[in-house]
């Protein structure tokens, strides 16, 4: 399941001039020489392709008769696809052009960036819900993981599952005539005008008004500090928003990842809840989802 072989390096192209099925391959790649680092083979005749797991007799001449060989995807397995943009090393890239393009094969063999062909195998990417508040948009968090896996050639198929919280619908859940926000970076966009009624941003220091806090631990202690008396509050805390369960799909089993303001330079994971910092490096985000991709699995992965 998610194979994809971690060098292209490992995987050579052959146009075969017998037909795909085992016999027929073993009998014309038995005895052939293959580069020392081929361990599979895409065997390739019109416009199918078959794909061939082979030993070799030795890996340290530059090049080495096959010795043995299993064919691991037969032709009606298998797709072939284009997709330039793809960097063919990277497992998460592979799996979205596998479900995007041939979303019923067993293997998909893709032609990407710079011409180089990989393929996967049994794709089942790992999905990780992620818990994360707008605006902003994009949900920063969900962008820096993909960001991450769009370069992770080291970690297994991700599907990333957003969970994004409106802050709109979270203030409504307390009505106010007036709301104050953490800061100007919580601000819908244009086309996302707020609904709600009049607003202000903790971060410019405004004069004190009769509002409600739509904010997180950290927000109510800067309030303290500043008007040092009590403020009705809405908590927007994406890991209470997470531990609280309530909002997730009942029975959802995949990890969670999200972040709070109260990790300043560290990564909590427990119990198949990752957090990052807030303000998080792409370091972080990248400790964060090994982390997640350690926490139990479904079984039988479906997307939803």
């Amino acid at each position: 399941m998610n194979l994809v072989p971690s060098q292209y390096r490992n995987v050579s192209v052959a146009d075969v001039p017998v037909a795909l099925d085992e016999e027929s391959l073993r009998a014309h790649l038995l005895g052939r020489p293959v580069y020392r680092r081929t361990r599979y083979v895409v065997a390739r005749r019109g416009g199918a392709a078959a794909v061939a797991e082979v030993s070799k007799e030795s890996e340290l001449p530059l090049f080495s008769p096959v010795v043995a060989m299993s064919v691991i995807a037969r032709p009606d397995q298998t797709a072939l696809v284009d997709a330039p943009e793809t960097d063919t090393a990277v497992p998460t890239q592979m799996a979205r052009v596998a479900a995007r393009q041939a979303p019923g094969a067993r293997c998909v063999v893709v032609r990407g960036r710079y011409g180089h062909v990989n393929f996967i195998l049994d794709p089942a990417p790992i999905r990780i819900r992620v818990v994360e508040v707008v605006p902003p948009w994009p949900p920063k968090l969900a962008d820096q993981l993909n960001r991450v896996l769009d370069l992770a050639e080291d970690l297994p198929p991700v599907e990333l599952v957003p969970h994004l919280v409106d802050l709109d619908e979270l203030a409504a859940t307390r009505p106010a005539r007036h709301y104050l926000f953490p800061c100007r970076a919580g601000q819908p966009s244009q086309d996302r005008p707020r609904s709600a009624g009049e607003v202000s941003y903790l971060d410019q220091i405004p004069e004190r008004a009769p509002w409600t806090l739509v904010g997180c631990a950290r927000s109510k202690s800067i309030h303290d500090w500043f008007y040092g008396e009590d403020v009705p509050m809405v908590d927007m805390c994406p890991r209470r928003l997470a531990e609280d369960g309530t909002r997730l799909p009942d029975g959802d089993t995949a990890a969670v990842i999200t972040k709070c303001c109260l990790l300043e330079d560290r990564v909590s994971g427990e119990a198949g809840l990752v957090v990052v910092p807030w303000g998080a490096s792409l370091a972080q985000i990248l400790e964060g989802l090994r982390l997640a991709l350690t926490a139990p699995q479904p079984a039988d992965p479906v997307s939803r």
